[in-house]
């Protein structure tokens, strides 16, 4: 009875596999060849992480019935939490795509999978690369690669590790990012790289989604990393660079102690402006370190005076603003009469650049390498004037200044390099 219940087990994964094989994405499917490492590069919502359990669990259950000893693999995730909510039990994950006959119990205490016919997955975090040593695999599936935050010693003690069968192999699924070790990677002669858009899978994600991300990051650089998978190389001589941004960004700002709206106008209005820049930033003490939050950039192109004054009045009520700070080099006091006309009870200081563009840069990327700026979320639009401004030239990008990164820098210098007015008091005179 044993046997048959295990035959039926296998003939029911063989099917499972058959399935797959005829309905996955091109990507989805193993190559051919003589590789080590499968990569997988793709934009959100690709079908990475689908391609990757699915091959776990074809390794997994391919012991040859017993002819060869269970595989044991590793699954390295860049938190444990990450390894067992998105790798483990996550929709697209393990146990989700393996029949009811093969799937494996977790067992959390021990962080591993366990599959009926013997094989073995144990969970890793990146973020503790020492976890791995001791152990010894057959296979790996390493995800998010580019996001560790301990990547070369994480990977460095799983290549180690990868010495049990004829040929250890391993399939690696990530968002790229501009990092030295997955370049190497991609160059090494032992693997094989797919790469993935989002598109590429849009017949099993929301419309709503596309409708949403079209508008935020199409057309962007940050658009081609999380939507086309691409590799986006820092541009010589820019201020900020993306592991910069990326190091910066949070999901969530702590209360605020202060909070302004900067705003940079166009020199012109109507259907045909140059876009204002309005960019929201707050202040925050984390510990004993005063730091910044970026958690608005509301800038847009075409509007009139009226419309960008009260643009800039709903986002000075909306995030409980203490003042607005607007630069006044286009229209002198005409700015802020503009805005004073639409809120009056708003506070309102003008702020006149006497100084060029990258002078006043340079403090506030200084701010971001000392990690004390904070992204909250993801602002593509201006995150791309940020990474490609150089200061070379005028700094323009088709002609246009970038009014985002402008009204950033006039935001972060009014909340963090401002010197305090003197307060009244009594000085003793010695």
């Amino acid at each position: 009875m044993r046997k048959v219940m295990v035959l039926m087990r296998h003939l029911e994964a063989e099917a499972a596999q058959k399935l797959w094989r005829e309905n996955a994405h091109e990507h989805q499917k193993q190559p051919d060849g003589d590789w080590t490492t499968w990569l997988i590069l793709g934009g959100r919502g690709a079908g990475k992480t689908r391609a990757g359990a699915e091959w776990v669990r074809h390794i997994a259950n391919d012991n040859k019935g017993g002819a060869i000893a269970p595989p044991s693999i590793a699954l390295v995730a860049e938190t444990y939490a990450d390894a067992r909510e998105v790798m483990i039990e996550g929709p697209s994950g393990i146990r989700a795509v393996s029949p009811s006959g093969e799937t494996p119990r977790y067992e959390a205490s021990r962080r591993r999978l366990v599959w009926p016919d013997g094989a073995v997955a144990y969970a890793f975090s990146a973020e503790d690369p020492d976890g791995i040593r001791g152990y010894q695999f057959t296979a790996a599936w390493s995800d998010e690669f580019a996001k560790w935050r301990y990547a070369e010693e994480t990977w460095s003690n799983l290549q180690l590790a990868l010495r049990l069968g004829d040929k250890p192999r391993q399939i690696v699924t990530t968002t790229p990012r501009p990092m030295a070790l997955l370049k190497r990677l991609i160059a090494s002669p032992t693997t094989e790289t797919v790469r993935a858009s989002t598109y590429d899978n849009r017949a099993h994600l929301s419309e709503a989604f596309f409708t949403e991300i079209a508008a935020l990051y199409e057309g962007t650089a940050l658009g081609r990393q999380e939507l086309m998978g691409e590799i986006v190389d820092d541009i010589a001589g820019a201020l900020w660079s993306w592991n910069m941004i990326e190091a910066a960004r949070i999901s969530a700002a702590p209360a605020l102690d202060r909070v302004v709206v900067a705003v940079d106008p166009p020199a012109t209005g109507g259907e045909n402006a140059d876009e204002c820049g309005i960019v929201v930033a707050g202040v925050a003490y984390c510990g004993d370190v005063k730091t910044a939050f970026v958690i608005a950039d509301w800038s847009a192109a075409g509007l009139s005076p009226r419309q960008w004054a009260e643009k800039t009045a709903v986002a000075y009520h909306e995030f409980s603003a203490d003042r607005i700070v607007v630069e006044v080099n286009q229209g002198g006091d005409m700015a802020k009469a503009v805005i004073a006309q639409v809120e009056p009870q708003a506070p309102v200081r003008g702020v006149h650049a006497t100084r060029g563009k990258k002078l006043r840069a340079e403090p506030v990327a200084a701010l971001y390498e000392q990690g004390r700026v904070r992204h909250v979320g993801a602002f593509p639009k201006l995150e791309d004037q940020m990474t490609t401004y150089t200061g070379q030239s005028s700094g323009n990008w088709g002609g246009k200044s970038p009014d985002r990164l402008d009204a950033l820098v006039w935001a972060i210098t009014e909340l963090m390099l401002q010197t305090p007015a003197p307060q009244p008091g009594v000085k003793k005179l010695t």
